[in-house]
Order: structure tokens, then sequence, then C-alpha cells
């Protein structure tokens, strides 16, 4: 019988560079996603490493006239300086070069050939060595003058070698029966359908091995012959826990199968067809989820080494702060689509988010304490009616933050948090105890003490994004964050009754207010970089093709809930539901025109496929078609009979 345990996996890091924003943006997820399930009350294992076998490192260690294993083991302090600069709390950091690793892949390799799926073959087509990656005769375009890679574009190379191959034919049916009886197996849907389409079209059998390079681990019982990358990598996920190691066939057992395992959409197809066929060739079980997030971009360009975007996980931490980078990536860079990195919204960021909504809250309310003598606050029984109310929307807000991160939406879960800080804000404000503290003392003690406790429960859900910045802002109320296991830390909060004695502090956070002037060169290169893009992309006329209009997704949905924004006159904050495609967020300026029953309950036509964005401390993910005529302005609606997410063609 499995235990209260939670098990969630990284990607592992080509070794031929130092660790880039986008490998810390895969291992902050997993990071963030262990540390809420240790809120939870589950123990935890959280798995990260590194790939260092095939072409790519073989040639990259030819150039800087090292041995590859000299070379791979120059970047692993570098990549253990970064996780510990970010807190990142990982139970164990593997090497594929290790040992155990070695000769598991190897007893793997001789349990599928003698069960008949791995065959001597063969092999004639096209390889991409910067991603290890042998290019279908699907993956080619008509008429291609040139074969290109599907996921990075660059040229590829015509390879015919003797090779093994693992009979990924033979698990077509099976794979999308996967799919079809768990279709969360992959979040979000648009990486499903893509896998879905992908086999489908026919799925031939996999080489997984390679003559032609040295770098690798040995084939058994063939010496010609090294294993391919791919087929050594994928196993780490259970190598790294016992399997295939003598004396641990407990701890796999234990721990797998893997509850989340996260990675970006570029290696969906490695993780969401080849993992799961070559697991039901072991006979071992399905991870439960597989957690697939966007690009990081800069403009329109994915952020690359190559492209001269990249930013340095260091110069961030060093320039904002280790703290308001995990949030601004954890928040701001939404899992279901590519997201848009800027400095400026980091700094916007740390402005009008952690320092006025969630600091400034904490400050005024510890001065308010202080300086009328209420720093002993006791938790009340019997709350006036606006207290008791922010206290059950706290719960609300708990308990789904908790469902949230079940379902892997981590970004969701922190902007929900983030509604429950404005809430608290607004209650500040509406009931003043600046104010009433003359004349009422007992409403500013139950205004504070609802505060107090609303922010002490803000703290512990914030925690596994920040968890250093959290740590201080509980101390200052007065409490210890101590993990325990079996017990939910975030249930107990909107439940716990008790004494807080709360302790002045320094703010939490710094506004930030260098001028442009006054920024760093490595500052200015990134800004300038990103002017440059947006300059580009402005000068361009308005004349689209068909290309360009295919590419948007329309689809068809019900909205469920409608309802004014709070602070803004022109905007509308929409449920929707799109069926299959599951709900969204949408918010639309149509407020001076349309009312709550003019959209509430309404199907309508909305834009999908548009990066999220911030709207008044609000994430709109998706716009709503509106028709304008002579000022009105009216919903566009499909007909009665056209059933929820349809697309518009």
């Amino acid at each position: 019988m499995k235990r209260n345990r939670f098990y969630v996996t990284t990607p592992i890091y080509y070794v031929t560079a130092a660790p880039h924003l986008g490998s810390l943006y895969s291992t902050l997820l997993a990071d963030v996603a262990a540390r809420f399930h240790k809120l939870f009350g589950k123990e935890v294992f959280f798995l990260t490493g590194t790939d260092e076998h095939g072409q790519k490192i073989a040639e990259a260690a030819k150039k800087a006239d090292k041995d590859p294993k000299e070379f791979v083991d120059s970047f692993i302090p570098v990549y253990k300086d970064i996780w510990k600069l970010y807190n990142i709390d990982y139970s164990k950091f593997m090497r594929t070069t290790d040992e155990y690793h070695v000769h598991a892949v190897q007893k793997w390799i001789i349990q599928l050939q003698q069960q008949g799926d791995i065959y001597k073959g063969q092999y004639i087509g096209w390889y991409c060595t910067p991603c290890e990656t042998y290019v279908t005769e699907k993956d080619i375009p008509q008429g291609a003058k040139e074969v290109t890679c599907p996921s990075c574009l660059r040229p590829t190379n015509q390879l015919s070698e003797e090779c093994y191959f693992f009979k990924l034919s033979a698990y077509q049916d099976r794979l999308l029966e996967l799919y079809q009886n768990y279709p969360d197996f992959i979040t979000p849907k648009e990486r499903l359908h893509e896998v879905i389409s992908f086999v489908k079209e026919g799925l031939k059998d996999l080489s997984i091995s390679r003559t032609t390079i040295s770098w690798g681990i040995p084939f058994p019982g063939d010496a010609k012959h090294v294993t391919y990358v791919w087929a050594d990598a994928l196993n780490n996920y259970i190598t790294a826990i016992g399997y295939g190691s003598q004396g641990k066939e407990q701890e796999l057992e234990y721990w797998w199968p893997a509850d989340m395992q996260i990675l970006g959409k570029d290696i969906v197809r490695f993780h969401a067809v080849y993992w799961p066929a070559f697991l039901m060739a072991t006979g071992l079980a399905m991870p439960k989820t597989l957690l697939v997030h966007g690009w990081i971009k800069v403009g329109e360009q994915k952020m690359s080494k190559s492209l001269g975007n990249a930013v340095d996980p260091k110069f961030l931490a060093d320039t904002y702060g280790v703290d308001v980078i995990r949030y601004y990536l954890t928040r701001k860079m939404t899992i279901t689509h590519d997201s848009q990195f800027s400095l400026e919204d980091i700094e916007k960021s740390i402005n009008d988010e952690l320092a006025n909504d969630l600091g400034n809250l904490l400050n005024r309310c510890l001065v308010l304490a202080y300086k009328y003598n209420y720093t002993t606050i006791q938790s009340s029984t019997n709350w006036s009616n606006s207290a008791q109310k922010l206290q059950t929307e706290c719960g609300k807000m708990a308990h789904e933050v908790i469902e949230l991160v079940e379902l892997g939406y981590l970004y969701r879960a922190v902007a929900r948090i983030w509604d429950f800080i404005h809430l608290v804000n607004a209650f500040m404000q509406q009931e003043a105890p600046w104010k009433t503290v003359n004349l009422d003392k007992a409403l500013f003690e139950d205004t504070i003490a609802a505060v107090i406790f609303s922010l002490r429960t803000i703290g512990i859900a914030l925690w596994p994004v920040m968890p250093e910045k959290m740590e201080k802002l509980l101390m200052s109320l007065g409490y210890n964050l101590k993990i325990t296991p079996d017990q939910n830390i975030l249930y107990q909060a909107i439940k716990w009754h008790g004494v807080c004695t709360l302790v002045m502090l320094e703010p939490l956070f710094q506004k930030y207010e260098r001028k442009i002037e006054e920024k760093t060169e490595e500052e200015k290169k990134i800004l300038i970089h990103s002017q440059a893009i947006s300059e580009g992309q402005t000068a361009m006329k308005n004349i689209i093709t068909i290309d360009d209009f295919v590419k948007v997704d329309m689809r068809v949905g019900l909205i469920e809930h409608a309802e004014p924004l709070e602070k803004s006159d022109k905007l509308m904050k929409l449920q929707v539901d799109f069926g299959p495609l599951g709900k969204r967020q949408i918010l639309s300026g149509v407020r001076k025109y349309l009312t709550v029953d003019d959209l509430q309950g309404k199907k309508g036509i909305f834009v999908i496929n548009f990066a999220p964005r911030m709207m008044m401390g609000y994430e709109s993910q998706g716009m709503m078609l509106t028709a304008e005529s002579d000022g009105n302005l009216s919903i566009l609606q499909p007909g009665a009979d056209i059933a929820l997410g349809s697309k518009i063609k």
C-alpha cells in the first residue's frame, strides 16, 4: 500500500553549458510543487540531474579539447551552485554517468531483448545532433529542399548504420488507449491533442543504438554499439529510485509511479510517446501527470544562448533577489502557453504586487498594531460580519489553491492567492482601523486580528514560491513554520485558533526605482534586445496572409459567471467554460456597454491562443469577440446547438 507521498521530476539537462533561465524554470516549478506537497503533509522525493551522454556532448568536449567525462564533470558544480542559490531543495541529483544508472540501463536492454522488444536492423534516415532526435518521414514537409529538425529547425544529417530497434510500433494502440482513458496524463490539453495526432499518424520502430559514436552507455552484448541517448536518459526517472539496483526493489515500489514529471514542450514527444512505451515494455505503471510548459520568449523568439537573448539566472538573482525571480517565474510564466520575459515586467511585479499589495499590507498592519499597543493578538470566536466573511474567503482560497496545485496549475494557484490579497487590502481600506481605533477599540482589534490571521495563511500558502520572504513574514506574526508529516499545514492555518505575538521588521520588499542610466550593462543589453524586437514587430504592416489567420484559435465558450472588476470602469471578469478544453478566466473591456445579465449564461466566441496577460492584477487567458454598431457593443454568439470548445474556421 502506498504511503502519503509525492514524487516529482525535472528533465535532466545537457551539460554543454551553464544552466540558463529555461533550465531554472523547469527546476523551479518542480521545487514549488514539491514544497506545496510538503505543506500538504506528504513525504516528497524531488529528482533532478544531468544528461551526460550522446553525440552533442562528445562534440562539445572535443571543441573544448577535453575528455567527455572531464568535460561534463566541470559543469556539475555550476548546476548545483545555481540550484542552491535559488533554494532548490531537491532530494537527489542524478547523473547518467553514475555507475548504478549505467548498469540499470544495460539490465533494462537485456530484459527487453529477451522478451522480443528489441531487435537488430539497419537505420537509414535523418538525425538532429543538437536535439539528439531521429527525424521521421512525417516530420519532413512535402517538397522540402532541406530536412530540418521539427524541434529546433536546424539542418539534420543523413545516417545509414546498423542499429538496434525498440518495437515502438507494437505499442501504438496501447498508447492511444492510455491517452483516451487518462485524459489528465498530459497537462495542458493542447499538448495532449498534439501527441494523439502524432501517434495516430503511425509509429515506426525506434533506433536505440549508435555505432558512429563511442560516448554513451555500452550496448550489452555488442561492443560496436552504444545506447541511444534518449533510451539512456529517460530511464533516469526509475534508476534513481532503485530500478535495476539489487536490494532497492522496495524503494522503487514505494516511489514509482511518479506523480508529476515536469518538462518543456520541445521534448514532449520523448516523454509522452517513447517513455510510456518503454514503461509498458518494462511492466511498470505510467506516471500520473506529465506537466508540459511552454517556452520563455523575448518578443517572438524563444530564449536561447544561440540567439544571444538568454539571461543568466545568477544575474537576475543578484539584481532583483532570489525570491522575486521565483515569484515572477512561477506566476508570470504561464504553463499552458509560451510566455514573454522582460525586465520591465519583473520591476513592475516588484513595485505593484510584492511591495504594494503584500509588503505594504503587512507593514501598515504592524505599524498600527504597535502604535496602539495591540501586539498580542487572540483569534476571535466572535468575529464581526465583515471579518467573518474575510475568514470564510480565506478558507475558500486555501481549498482552491490545493486543488490547482494538484492539477499542476501553479501559476493559477499563485494568482488565486493574489486575488485574496486584493480582498484583504479592500477589507483593510473599508474597515479603516486608523479611524475606528478611538471610536470603537473592539472593532479596531477585530479588524487588525482578521488581517493578521489572513496574512498568516497567505504567508504559509506563498512559502513554496518565496520561502525566505515568507518565513520572515511569518516570523513577524510570531509563527515558526514547521513542516509536519501527515499534517496539511495549509488546512491547519485556516482552522487555527490561538495567539499571534507580533514582531516589527524591515519592509519585506523594496520598490525598484532605478532609472535607465543607472542600470548595469547587462540590464541595458537585455532591454535593448527586447526593444529592438518590439520595434521590429511594430514596424510590420497590418496585412496578413491565410497563414497568419489560421494561427488564430477561436472557440465557442459558455460564460458561466460574469462580474465587474473592482477599481476598473472598463473590465468585466468572466469565467468561461470551453467544454473538453477546460475553463478559463477572461477579462473583457465591455463594462460600459454590457451588464452581468447580458453576459452570464450566454455562449460567445473567444480567441484562446493569446499569451495570457495581467490586467489590473488579474490574469486574462483569452479575448471575447464583439461587434460594434453605432457606439454599441454586442457579443458574437454561435448557434445554440454548437458544442462548447468547437473551433471557428
